[in-house]
């Protein structure tokens, strides 16, 4: 006897799929799972709470890469730098309410100049 359990007859050896590509995502499902479970969050994680998790940080990036990549293109710039970042997120008002507390280096402030401080139109 070889050791091996029953003869699966008729399968081949299948290669290993990742859950990444399961899902369809490119955000490394297994690795946020394991954070997860390192962190200590719960005791317990369900089998889908990575894969959800990695969908939603992969919309977000998506969207602030995108919307970064406008600012990028609206400079002349081929290369996307924090001050696109913030100019993207800035710009936006639910990704502004969602970072509106968080500092990105070297991104700068929103141009902006206060109406008083104008100079007043003759006529």
């Amino acid at each position: 006897m070889s050791g091996k359990g029953k003869s699966k007859a008729g399968r081949g050896n299948k290669k290993a799929v990742s859950a990444s590509t399961k899902a369809g995502l490119q955000f490394p499902v297994g690795r946020i799972g394991r954070y997860l479970k390192q962190g200590k969050y719960s005791t317990r994680t369900a089998a889908g709470a990575p894969v959800y998790l990695a969908a939603v940080l992969e919309y977000l990036c998506a969207e602030i890469l995108e919307l970064a990549g406008n600012a990028a293109r609206d400079n002349k710039k081929s290369r996307i730098v924090p001050r696109h970042i913030t100019l993207a997120v800035k710009n936006d008002e639910e990704l502004n309410k969602l970072l509106g507390n968080v500092t990105i280096p070297s991104g700068g402030v929103l141009p902006n100049i206060h109406a008083v401080l104008l100079p007043k139109k003759s006529s």
